[in-house]
Parts: structure tokens; sequence; C-alpha cells
């Protein structure tokens, strides 16, 4: 591990990542190998970087939070909503997840998210181009569901795929207020967490222009 990446480490400690397995997770998979050129010298710096098409590699606290809510489960298959540039599939591979389907509505950055997890070695990724708010109802339900992007409601589509003792961590809210959640799927339906607040810029679909990523914490 370089000197950065246990700076880094150090510096998601201090902002409250405690779990061993998430900083192992984040400090096993090189930030910089996600990353275009421009911005990849800035890989150990706690802040969400431009990968191009207005979207952006997340803060990893961000990733951090995320990963932490999803601890204790058994993470078989994980459906992440926005694959921008496979950092996140990489982690959760790395934290134990078998399989993750990484959903990316622009063709060209799901093409790079395969190149960066093939230059990283990561197996186990499968990246489909398509409207995230859908899903991947053939391959549902899923252990876990992560957006990276906000809505004022997760779309139903995709509550209706997460199994009973799952879990879906997404940001809600408006653009003006925001909160990460985590909703537990039972039995009885659904029950949510306050993560804390966050600033994410809107999930949009191929009925919208563009998709947005992961901004940071407030």
């Amino acid at each position: 591990m370089s000197e950065g990446s246990r700076e880094l480490l150090e510096e998601l400690r201090r902002g409250g990542l405690s779990d061993p397995a998430v900083l192992a997770a984040l400090g096993s998979v090189p930030r910089e190998q996600f990353l275009p050129p421009e911005t990849a010298r800035f890989a150990h710096q706690n802040r969400a970087l431009a990968i191009g098409w207005g979207q952006t590699c997340s803060q990893p606290q961000i990733i951090g939070m995320t990963l932490a809510a999803l601890m204790g489960l058994r993470l078989d298959s994980v459906l992440e909503v926005g694959a921008g540039s496979g950092y996140l599939a990489a982690v959760l591979r790395a934290a134990g997840a078998t399989r993750v389907t990484a959903l990316e509505l622009v063709p060209e950055l799901a093409a790079i998210c395969r190149r960066n997890l093939n230059r990283a070695m990561v197996s186990g990724v499968e990246v489909r181009v398509g409207d995230g708010r859908s899903g991947a109802p053939d391959l549902a339900p899923f252990d876990a569901v992560v957006i990276s992007a906000a809505a004022p409601e997760v779309p139903a589509a995709l509550l209706q795929q997460v199994r009973v003792g799952g879990r879906l961590v997404a940001p809600l809210g408006t653009p003006e207020e925001q909160h990460i959640w985590v909703l537990g799927r039972s039995e009885a339906g659904f029950e949510r967490r306050d993560l804390g607040p966050c600033r994410f810029v809107p999930l949009l679909g191929s009925d919208t222009a563009g998709r947005g990523s992961d901004a940071r914490l407030s």
C-alpha cells in the first residue's frame, strides 16, 4: 500500500469509518486506476473527482459509508445503479460481493468502466448499458442495491428487486436537502435509517438529458 493510500485511510478513520473490513477493501483498490490522467494524481484525496460526461468518481468517505451500511449482509448479488468509473464495483468485490451488476446510462462511460475493471484485474462485475431506474429484473432479487444519484424517492422497480433481508442504499431528497438512507427489507416492508446529509446530482434516465453521480458530504 502506498503512503498516499495510508494517509487517506487515516483520514477516513478520523471521519468516522471504523469497520476494518471496509477500510481493508478501500485500501486494496487503487483508485487511480479508475480515474482519467488529468485527475488520477488526486486519487488519494477524499473528494469526488471528474471522470468525464459530467460524472465523478465518488468521494471515498461516501463509498466507505455505503459499504459500512452493507456489512453483515450476505452479498452474493449486488446491483449498482450508476457504474461510473467502476471504482465502487471494484470496492464491493474487494469487500466480498460475489457478483456485481453495474448499470450505466452513458455507453461511452460504460466502456471506460469495463476497461478500468479489466486493467485493475477485477472480475465478477457485469457492466450493462441502460436506464438504471429499471434495475435488472432478470437477475433479481439482489442482496443489496446501491444508487449513486439522488431522487425524491427510490424508483419502485428498484425496491421490488431487493430480497427480503436485503438492503438498499440511496441519497434521497430535494436538490436543496438530501440524506443518504439505508432501506432494509423485511417481510413487513422497508425500514429506513438516515446516515446523514449529502449532496448528489439527480438520478436521471434515458428520457432525460444526462445523469449525475456522487458529489460529497455536506
